[in-house]
């Protein structure tokens, strides 16, 4: 089994910061937040702060036209949609289903990945994959009202689900020519243009009279979930690829059930707890393989071993 390095921390750093903004979201939304206005207000603070950064570190936003409609294509696949979807699933549904049903991302970063030429995947980590998934099947039958309780939810929730991984896939040969930082500037920047259009009429009627708790969590869910957790992702994956670093998403349905359990009271069954130890041994089983990811000509990184 390889050491633990940096990529593996980084990547692990994410999982937990958006596992509990799972959390953060279903409380906000519950209290008055509007979906769309707040996923519109939160996107918008990230793409001024990390394009801030960016330009501080870089000197320049500038990237040529054919990676910019790359990006502008996936921008408007995976931040757009994918906020619409997100803010939805989680005001239709708890906090533990959406992120238990985002333990389907590595399957559909993978294949999305092997399907475009961007990765090639071993057999481990196929079925390291599906192990995960299982767990991820164990966390939905011990939830309290099953995935069927909330139908438009769940759906939603793949969506979600589905667009962030054609987000993941799409933007990873970028990363071979541009740091995170841009990379995430710039497509935050073109995300958020729509989601800001769209989001106009709730903006318009919200009522933003929250006491400093609703707004210190509406900080976390923009700074720390979108600008610290972004930037470690896309750094993990330019290390290893994105299928190997999408196994890592599968700790998110355990680690936000225990916090929607802690912060929502949202109760965590034993087939919960046993379907996160299962996600657990499928990342194991993926980092003791030797080829859990091995990346295609043009794809992002190397696995280091």
């Amino acid at each position: 089994m390889r050491r633990l390095e940096l990529a593996d921390l980084m990547l692990l750093s994410t999982v937990t910061l958006w596992a509990l903004n799972f959390t953060v979201a279903k409380y906000v939304l519950d209290r008055g937040f509007q979906p769309i206005a707040y996923g519109s207000l939160r996107f918008a603070l990230a793409t001024l702060v990390l394009c801030a950064l960016a330009y501080a570190r870089e000197r320049s936003l500038a990237m040529s036209r054919r990676d910019l409609a790359i990006l502008a294509g996936a921008a408007l696949v995976g931040i757009c949609i994918n906020q619409l979807t997100f803010v939805y699933a989680i005001k239709l549904t708890t906090a533990t289903t959406v992120a238990l049903l985002f333990g389907t991302l590595p399957v559909m970063a993978g294949l999305l990945a092997h399907v475009l030429g961007i990765d090639r995947v071993g057999t481990r980590f196929w079925v390291a994959a599906l192990l995960a998934f299982a767990g991820a099947a164990l966390v939905a039958l011990g939830s309290g009202s099953g995935l069927s309780g909330h139908l438009w939810g769940d759906l939603l929730a793949l969506g979600a689900t589905a667009t962030w991984a054609c987000y993941t896939v799409a933007v990873a040969p970028l990363l071979r020519r541009y740091s995170p930082l841009r990379v995430s500037a710039v497509g935050f920047a073109i995300g958020s243009v729509p989601l800001l259009f769209i989001g106009a009429p709730q903006l318009s009627t919200q009522d933003f009279g929250f006491p400093p708790s609703i707004w210190l969590l509406f900080a976390y869910s923009a700074l720390g979930a979108l600008v610290v957790a972004n930037l470690l992702w896309f750094g993990g994956i330019s290390r290893v690829g994105p299928s190997h670093a999408s196994l890592f998403a599968n700790l998110q349905p355990f680690l936000a059930a225990i916090f929607a359990l802690v912060i929502l009271s949202e109760p965590v069954s034993g087939l919960q707890i046993a379907g996160g130890l299962v996600i657990a041994c499928g990342i194991v089983l993926a980092r003791r393989s030797p080829d859990p990811a091995v990346p295609a000509r043009g794809a992002v990184g190397t696995v280091e071993e």
